[in-house]
């Protein structure tokens, strides 16, 4: 047996080094989730956790040391991790960062919390709680909680970045080794940039969708959220994997093994160029005056790593970027006013104490319990969806949705991968976009795009901005090329040291 760690240090190992300490018995998981509940009832401020119940984290760090005691290893038996305030969860409140939901407990766990978790066939996690977001995962920012909003650990008068802001912060400021996160137009990329994580959103189908609370059911999809590539791609082969029998849209493709996949592909003392032959593709739509200059000297610094490892640099064009938004905030807000429409306060959620009849009852329930961003969406794809405005505005994006996906395809045929920035600027000042909702809309320009397409994409911390804020990388694949994105960031985060920055709160 090892000898035994300082328990101090816990919160500074990422997933595979804790699954490691775990396997080999130097730490037990019990004292390993006690060190980081500490540690989250310490930085309460932060904003990060809407719930933790330690009683029930400390009872499966319990079953997952009677699981390590029995000789049981998996790589993932042990570790604590948090979910984002969407995956509904038996042990702990579900909220969906809106007052709709304050008072709701699931009577069934997500796919994604069954298959992380310690019950039987799960991955042996143990659950910290859950993590703020914006409401019903609508924002860029998660200053749309209804609870409040989340700070950046990096800086804490700015925001982390959303609408999964809450995993980024949680997972940036050392509360906890990783966490699940939801990606609908860049929810998981853009807060791993503005925090300096490494996020990964998979193809469209590729996780379950199965008790995570819906906002745009074309586009929603779950990802990992954690310090490297390593840590997701562990997380991501656990959580990857058809659902047929509780979600129609989860793809029929069998479970991959990608952190098996990744260390394969790591390089030997002998080969300085393990990316060779690689080609990445450079958008000119995500180079242009629309991204600050700090984040793109941080990006070109980048790609000029990923030049030294092998890899080439070819000029691609994504003409459609610009309508990516427009298309978004048609499709996004049509299916969310549809999916809203189940909070009306007579099944579950907020109902109104005093109203006079049925309809009274609708209207003051839903106008208490929405937030004034989720009412905008409502309301718009309300709009959108109308009869008169259904052929000239839902049906008009959809079209131009399948044209943004050809061009990735045509793309496709000059590079393996596309890089680029995430987000036009550094994270900003909370409550510096919030009289002017557009603006935080664009903060996703560089995203929406490919979540418009259904394809896998990535975060990969890059360096620094201005203000000394991180700036992420990003990385888009082709349909299940979910290995190659965590092979190519692989590599890199073995060549760098960005992935290895933390924030002073994190000391």
């Amino acid at each position: 047996m090892s000898t035994p760690m300082n328990n101090l240090d816990l919160h500074h190992l990422g997933v595979a080094e804790l699954a490691t300490k775990l396997a080999e018995g130097s730490v037990s998981s019990v004292e390993v989730t006690q060190h980081f509940l500490a540690r989250i009832a310490q930085h309460v401020d932060l904003g990060a956790f809407l719930a933790t119940n330690p009683e029930v984290s400390l009872a499966q760090a319990r079953a997952a040391d009677a699981r390590l005691a029995a000789g049981e290893r998996t790589p993932l038996l042990g570790v604590p991790l948090a979910h984002k305030d969407v995956f509904v969860t038996r042990d702990f409140p579900t909220t969906a960062g809106s007052k709709m939901l304050e008072d709701y407990r699931s009577p069934f766990d997500a796919t994604m919390v069954s298959r992380l978790g310690v019950a039987p066939g799960g991955a042996g996690m143990v659950t910290l709680g859950k993590l703020n977001c914006d409401e019903f995962a609508m924002g860029s920012g998660n200053e749309n909680s209804a609870y409040q909003p989340v700070q950046n650990p990096w800086d804490l008068s700015r925001v982390p970045g959303g609408s999964s802001g809450g995993s980024a912060a949680a997972v940036a400021a050392r509360l906890v080794p990783a966490a699940t996160g939801t990606d609908t137009g860049g929810s998981i990329r853009q807060p791993a940039s503005l925090t300096g994580i490494t996020g990964i959103k998979p193809t469209y189908g590729r996780c379950s969708r199965y008790g995570m609370v819906a906002f745009a059911s074309s586009l929603d999809q779950a990802g990992p959220m954690a310090r490297s590539a390593l840590d997701c791609a562990l997380l991501l082969s656990a959580m990857a994997g058809p659902d047929p029998d509780r979600d129609s849209t989860s793809l029929d493709m069998p479970e991959a093994n990608y952190a098996t996949e990744l260390l394969a592909t790591s390089p030997d003392s002998t080969k300085d160029k393990p990316l060779k032959g690689l080609r990445i593709g450079l958008p000119t739509q995500f180079f242009g005056a629309g991204c600050a200059p700090d984040v793109l000297a941080a990006v070109r610094g980048a790609l000029a790593e990923f030049e030294k490892l092998g890899a080439t640099l070819v000029d691609v064009s994504l003409p459609l970027t610009e309508l990516s938004i427009p298309v978004y905030y048609v499709i996004a807000p049509a299916e969310a006013s549809s999916n809203l429409s189940r909070f009306d306060g007579v099944r579950y959620g907020h109902r109104a104490a005093h109203y006079t009849d049925l309809t009274d009852m609708y209207k003051k329930s839903r106008s208490e319990g929405f937030g004034d961003e989720a009412t905008r969406r409502i309301m718009i794809g309300t709009y959108v969806l109308s009869h008169g405005y259904y052929d000239a505005y839902y049906l008009k994006a959809q079209k131009i949705r399948r044209l943004i996906a050809q061009d990735f395809q045509t793309a496709f045929t000059q590079c393996d991968v596309i890089a680029g920035p995430v987000s036009p600027t550094v994270a900003w000042k909370i409550g510096e976009k919030s009289a002017d909702p557009v603006a935080s809309y664009l903060a996703d320009i560089y995203t929406l795009s490919s979540s418009l397409a259904g394809l896998p994409g990535m975060s990969v911390p890059a360096g620094f901005g201005a203000g000394g804020m991180p700036v992420g990388l990003q990385l888009i694949g082709n349909y299940f090329k979910e290995a190659q994105l965590l092979g190519a960031a692989h590599q890199f985060q073995l060549a760098t040291d960005w992935h290895q920055k933390a924030p002073e709160t994190a000391a």
